[in-house]
């Protein structure tokens, strides 16, 4: 879930950080660690916090505990908001409140591991809506390998049984984590066209803050539809890892990374907390790989690396 601050660009290029690169690896492993982890909270948490509850308080508390790291960069902040208040709120809504909220509702009717494997669709999602509403180019092998990954999508959504997918007998967990790539893949192409123009994580404040508003009204239906919070020590811990280690520090951490490796090369480290994903789900929750997951895994990872490899460049001919 640290893989909006990759979709981030600076207002003002890149900035001179000097950090080693060993200590933005070792920094960006960790920031994703820790976003594996909120799958798991998540899972835990599901019977003492209605998801949409979970949404909010989520971002809410990130963004508060993110706002005095930013306090230098109020003045930006403040005049973006007061100029862009209708784009902000739209892009905050559909990469937050609903990439998120559809992960949480989701995980009521599939596992971890299962969320974890899908969403690593999320970049090649990009790929392909960026090339029909950016017109970024995409060439044979991107093709190829979208097509590939979306193959081991529709596998795991199937569970592995294609003839009743065509019945539309689908997991409705599946489906929903689904809509989150979706969403973020659709966040992502929204922030390269808008170009708000300021800091990665001033930005990322404001788009949090923005999407703690739009779960507002989905939390208050939960709770005027009877779905109230009743948390014991363990559910309250869970939230504290959500929007403490697994939201404010991972993005924090994350963002340092950005600057230093760049975002493409950060933003690929994103299939590491797939893994991880599936490596707490078994501690912590008992979860085991199903054929599925792995069948469908596979096609996903042979689609990323097919659209990773280097273009063949024809030789020139010799100068007679």
């Amino acid at each position: 879930m640290g893989f909006h601050i990759a979709a981030i660009g600076h207002g003002k290029g890149r900035a001179a950080i000097e950090t080693s690169l060993p200590f933005a690896y070792t920094t960006a492993v960790f920031g994703w660690l820790l976003s594996a982890g909120v799958y798991i909270a998540a899972k835990w948490i599901i019977p003492e916090m209605p998801p949409w509850a979970l949404c909010f308080w989520r971002l809410a508390l990130a963004c508060v505990i993110l706002l005095p790291i930013v306090r230098q960069h109020y003045p930006s902040m403040i005049a973006l908001l007061r100029d862009r208040p209708l784009e902000l709120l739209v892009v905050g809504v559909l990469g937050l409140t609903v990439c998120q909220g559809l992960i949480y509702v989701g995980l009521e009717f599939t596992n971890a591991t299962t969320a974890g494997i899908i969403m690593a669709l999320a970049p090649m999602i990009t790929m392909v809506l960026a090339h029909f509403l950016l017109a970024e180019k995409m060439g044979f092998r991107q093709a190829a390998g979208a097509a590939i990954s979306m193959f081991g999508m529709i596998v795991i959504v199937a569970r592995g049984d294609l003839p009743g997918l065509l019945r539309l007998e689908v997991n409705a967990g599946e489906l929903l984590i689904v809509g989150s790539a979706v969403a973020w893949a659709l966040y992502t192409v929204l922030l390269r066209r808008l170009k708000f123009g300021i800091e990665r994580l001033p930005l990322l404040v404001l788009l949090l803050g923005m999407g703690a508003v739009g779960a507002a009204p989905l939390y208050l239906w939960e709770i005027f539809s009877g779905q109230r919070t009743a948390m014991d020590t363990t559910g309250l811990l869970a939230l504290a890892y959500v929007a403490g280690p697994g939201g404010a520090f991972m993005y924090y951490l994350y963002n340092r990374s950005v600057d230093t490796l760049g975002a493409s090369r950060a933003g690929m480290m994103l299939y590491l907390q797939t893994a991880f994903v599936a490596i707490l789900a078994y501690i912590f929750l008992g979860e085991r790989l199903q054929g599925f997951d792995i069948v469908g895994g596979a096609f996903i990872v042979a689609g990323l690396l097919t659209a990773m490899l280097p273009a063949r460049h024809k030789p020139t001919p010799a100068a007679s």
